[in-house]
């Protein structure tokens, strides 16, 4: 039987009083105290609710169903509160962060993004591919005919512009990786490299975590992850970018059986992404700017989904902040002692 202390959800019970009769242990996050402090306590007048709550636990009682109060003020935060009438006027309650909740909305929105992704990936690879190969046979046989005249030299042009494109779509589309370790930080000056041959005046503020350890992927292809990040940024009008890289152990937004997480995130100054285009920002085609392809954005997240990761984005009051999540595999870990040493 799963005991409520295993549970991340903040669970409390009442008594026919509305005293706290019982709490988990991330109930005392929660609510900002022990479990001992909270023991016997009026829910209403601790949490700040002595307005809303006493009201809404006797309609809850009365009707003998599940009530839902949104936006609840309480020590750790703002929560949402399921409660329900188990018996004799005692009270169950269940607190859900707000953040956890946005999290829970934004990575569903993402699955569903990354699928539809895919799906583009796989279809639409075939469909331009095919058509390719016809003009490319076309072209060969244009550069038979007519040698080095000057239009056989321009059925050579066409020839190496579609084989250019069926490489690109093969590399982005049908993607081939051949994971190896590498170093991300290593990966990352590349990019800002390549980003200062296109604005030297960008200006990068760096803030490294040295002990985040070798990550194992498509180095090839993280590396045009991290630099479609970087230039959307400076497309988007940012004249400052701050990087950051921590070591998280576990996110809530990947799967729980990656113990220890690299996190990087790209923040900038620009204007940031219209409200109206934020919830399809990760879909093929969708940009703001008119000179766009809208593939920047899904590209990045397709790559960091065939690694096991995941790309996010929060409006800032100046600016906007996308952030990268990469497991870190098992065997390249740093074991607790390992690290105190």
């Amino acid at each position: 039987m799963i005991q409520l202390d295993e549970l991340d959800t903040a669970v409390v019970e009442l008594d026919a009083a509305q005293r706290i009769r019982a709490a988990n242990a991330a109930a005392e996050e929660c609510l900002g105290a022990s479990r001992e402090r909270l023991l016997g306590q009026p829910l209403a007048a601790l949490a700040g609710m002595a307005e809303t709550l006493p009201a809404a636990l006797d309609a809850t009682g009365a009707a003998h169903r599940p009530r839902r109060l949104h936006d609840c003020p309480l020590p750790g935060g703002r929560y949402d509160c399921t409660m329900r009438c188990v018996s004799d006027q005692r009270y169950l309650l269940e607190f859900h962060s707000q953040r956890w909740n946005r999290q829970q909305r934004q990575l569903q929105q993402v699955e569903v993004q990354t699928g539809l992704m895919d799906l583009l990936r796989r279809n639409l690879g075939h469909e331009i591919r095919n058509p390719l190969g016809g003009i490319r046979g076309a072209a060969q046989m244009m550069a038979d005919e007519l040698g080095n005249q000057e239009l056989g030299t321009l059925a050579h042009m066409i020839m190496r512009e579609v084989d250019r494109i069926d490489e690109l779509i093969k590399r982005f589309w049908q993607p081939e990786t051949q994971p190896q370790d590498f170093d991300v930080h290593r990966c990352l000056q590349e990019a800002l490299e390549l980003l200062a041959s296109e604005d030297s005046a960008l200006r990068i503020e760096r803030d490294y975590d040295p002990s985040i350890p070798a990550l194992r992927g498509d180095e090839a292809a993280l590396r045009q992850l991290f630099l479609n990040l970087l230039r959307n940024a400076l497309q988007a009008g940012a004249r400052t970018l701050r990087i950051r890289t921590r070591i998280e152990l576990g996110s809530a937004l990947l799967d729980a059986a990656h113990g220890t997480v690299m996190r990087m995130d790209i923040i900038d100054d620009g204007p940031g992404v219209p409200e109206k285009l934020r919830p399809l920002l990760f879909l093929p085609m969708v940009t703001s700017r008119r000179d766009g392809t809208g593939l920047g954005l899904a590209l990045v997240q397709q790559i960091a989904a065939d690694h096991g990761g995941l790309v996010t984005y929060e409006p800032l009051a100046q600016g906007s902040r996308f952030t990268l999540h990469l497991p870190v595999p098992a065997q390249n870990q740093v074991a607790p002692e390992e690290n105190a040493a």
